[in-house]
């Protein structure tokens, strides 16, 4: 995955554990629209390990 995309997803995770949804799905639908098909299971298991990370919750 690029890091530009990676950077969307981390500044998403940031914005929905601040409670600012609407501007997490913005920026995480963006890079998520980006991606090429070859980046989008990347994009996925990204999102499963770092779940934890959109509730603010540090393993």
């Amino acid at each position: 995955m690029r890091p530009s995309i990676r950077a969307a997803l981390q500044r998403a995770a940031q914005l929905t554990s601040e409670n600012q949804l609407v501007e997490a799905v913005r920026v995480g639908e963006s890079a998520i629209n980006q991606a090429t098909d070859d980046e989008h299971p990347e994009i996925q298991q990204w999102l499963t390990d770092h779940a934890d990370d959109f509730i603010g919750r540090r393993p």
